[in-house]
């Protein structure tokens, strides 16, 4: 096995506990890897830094190609931009993925839920282009380039191809918003027309889509769709298998890749060891497939499922006391 060199982004919050926790579960499962630790976000400001994302965070992104991230607190309505929408357009990574599916010993009110959410990750309302134009009025434009739109759309197809998916739903709203989601919709349609023909094809008005999402999840498989609808449809659907504390997320680029947990920073916790780590345990197994070091992501997969399954261990947002190291230690053990 080659020794990796990984970016490892620790966060705020409860984020330095999760990450610690996760760095022993990949250790333990065999990856030869170099942590790279740097700040962003309000940790970044505490340590002296002038931007809650440093350019040296940023250059060692850019140099060793993939970052793993804990969560970084954003303030509502005042304050600094977010790291993540950040993080997203300095290093064009257009394509946010996150599995979400059924884990045995979660319980939840749907069985067999097994979709993959792809997001367009730098346009959209995302872009942050907001005026006021008199004093109590503003205005914020979504932003929708062709480019974008397919190279999205091709992303998804060929990573749904890849995985050997089944079916590529896009969500949209092209019946009101007709040159932006228009857009969106006949560059997806074009690619799967030109390219693709062998995968099965929908087109959903959003609206009518999450209706069906919570009436018969199990009917959806690779789910697509721009950058601000992407952002709600993904949380919604963690909630059918259990929350955001067990999916993982990731921020797919051409020339770099960020792998984080897309929960919050939780600070009303942080500090207490009893934060659950398997969001960014499940996010840093995605990011060892995407490494290509399949056999030690399988095994952690093959931890964290039995561990749940078991259900003897569990933190306190899945019914239990366990304290975040205790969860950790389940994982390794239950990976042999």
């Amino acid at each position: 096995m080659a020794k990796h060199t990984i970016v490892l982004i620790p966060g705020d919050g409860i984020g330095p506990e999760v990450t610690n926790a996760t760095k022993r579960v990949v250790s333990a499962a065999g990856l030869s890897v170099d942590w790279v630790e740097l700040p962003a976000g309000a940790a970044a400001i505490e340590q002296g830094f002038d931007s809650v994302l440093p350019e040296r965070t940023l250059a060692a992104i850019r140099a060793h190609k993939v970052a793993l991230k804990g969560p970084v607190t954003t303030p509502v309505g005042k304050g600094f931009t977010s790291v993540n929408v950040q993080l997203r357009k300095k290093l064009n990574l257009y394509a946010a993925v996150r599995p979400v599916r059924s884990l045995a010993g979660v319980k939840t009110r749907y069985e067999n839920v097994d979709m993959i959410i792809v997001r367009e990750n730098t346009e959209g309302l995302y872009s942050g282009i907001e005026n006021e134009v008199v004093p109590g009025v503003v205005t914020s434009m979504k932003v929708a380039s062709e480019a974008a739109c397919t190279r999205i759309a091709r992303y998804a197809f060929r990573y749904a191809t890849k995985r050997k998916r089944k079916k590529i739903t896009v969500f949209h709203k092209a019946n009101i918003m007709k040159l932006t989601d228009g857009m969106f919709l006949n560059s997806a349609r074009k690619i799967y027309e030109d390219e693709y023909p062998n995968i099965e094809y929908e087109e959903v008005i959003i609206d009518a889509g999450c209706m069906k999402l919570v009436q018969n999840p199990d009917r959806m498989d690779v789910l697509l769709m721009e950058n601000l609808y992407g952002d709600l449809v993904s949380d919604l659907c963690a909630g059918l298998v259990g929350g955001l504390g067990v999916v993982p997320g990731s921020n797919i680029g051409d020339d770099a890749a960020v792998f984080e947990a897309v929960h919050g920073s939780a600070p009303d916790i942080a500090g207490k060891g009893i934060a659950n780590p398997l969001a960014l345990v499940m996010t840093a197994e995605m990011m060892i497939h995407h490494i290509g070091e399949h056999a030690v992501g399988d095994k952690i997969r093959k931890g964290y499922d039995a561990v749940l399954a078991d259900g003897a261990v569990k933190t306190k947002d899945l019914g239990g006391s366990a304290t975040t190291d205790q969860f950790a230690d389940a994982i390794i053990a239950k990976m042999g």
